[in-house]
């Protein structure tokens, strides 16, 4: 009873955490996890390859309540591994969540796949488990887990199916998603902020920007969402706004992604207007890593 899957790392367009309203793109960064299911087991043990000592709740609890709720209640083993840094708003919780759920499924012999293209549209038959329903289980461990403050069902989409996504956090309701084909720039500073550390108070401060962003991805204008939402959280949680101000005349969008405290910047490759080289120099010139990469719209999937 052996599975493995793979799941998006994400940037974002709108922070759910002023308003419950959030928004995410899936990126060509991924997480990978390994599970093996073994029915005498009573408990679920996890390893996380980069860090070995870091916290495993969270991929535990994705297997047990997986199995918990399709198979016999299996214990095991899961191990993940990643090339998205922990702890950099690049949605590493929902990547490592969505990853081991769907690898738990493909232990358990499930059959994953899509509800219908159109609103109202049945599963397919021949699907055990849709991609939606084990995103949301997913978002359960991680508000079990404790990683999260929001459930942040915005990033799990967005790392689940791919393209960009709008949702409601708070009833874990998907209400767009929309393919986008952008050319991606990462800047990750060496700090690292936890999601489940960030001053609500403060983000609530900003929600009619907020609104305002929410706005703006329902009609489409994505980037211009994501560089709205990038001023207004990075002055709500403390960052420097000078990365995404240098960025502005070279990029489509700009933003701080998730709570930081990494900043992501994207260009649509028929603008003749946009350049990235540009953005990275100046990024160059900071501490930290850059990463080139593109959007993805195809999500999560049993390798």
């Amino acid at each position: 009873m052996e599975g493995r899957a793979a799941a998006l790392g994400a940037g974002t367009v709108l922070n759910a955490l002023a308003t419950g309203t959030g928004a995410a793109f899936g990126i060509d960064v991924e997480t990978r996890a390994s599970v093996a299911l073994d029915p005498s087991a009573e408990a679920v043990s996890g390893t996380i390859a980069e860090v070995p000592d870091a916290d495993t709740a969270l991929i535990e609890r994705c297997v047990s309540l997986a199995t918990d709720r399709w198979g016999d209640g299996e214990g095991g083993t899961v191990r993940t591994d990643s090339d998205v840094p922990l702890a950099a708003g690049l949605k590493s919780s929902s990547a490592a969540a969505n990853a081991t759920v769907l690898a738990t499924c493909d232990a358990l012999g499930l059959t994953v796949g899509d509800e219908g293209d159109r609103a109202g549209d049945a599963a397919d038959p021949a699907v055990d488990v849709t991609r939606l329903e084990a995103c949301r289980l997913g978002v359960r461990a991680a508000r079990e887990a404790g990683v999260t403050v929001t459930g942040a069902f915005d990033d799990a989409t967005a790392s689940m199916l791919g393209g960009v996504t709008v949702t409601d956090n708070g009833s874990d309701d998907l209400r767009s998603r929309e393919t986008v084909d952008w050319d991606v720039l990462v800047w990750t500073p060496p700090e690292r902020a936890y999601s489940a550390d960030a001053d609500v108070a403060r983000c609530e401060a900003v929600a009619r920007m907020a609104d305002l962003v929410a706005d703006l991805a329902l009609d489409g204008r994505y980037a211009e969402a994501m560089t709205v939402n990038g001023l207004a959280f990075s002055a709500a949680l403390g960052f420097d706004a000078d990365p995404a101000v240098e960025a502005m005349s070279h990029a489509t969008g700009v933003s701080l992604s998730g709570t930081g405290p990494s900043v992501v910047a994207v260009a649509d490759p028929t603008d003749p207007e946009t350049d990235l080289d540009v953005v990275a120099d100046a990024w160059d010139e900071r501490p930290g890593a850059l990463r080139r990469t593109t959007t993805r719209n195809d999500g999560a999937s049993v390798e």
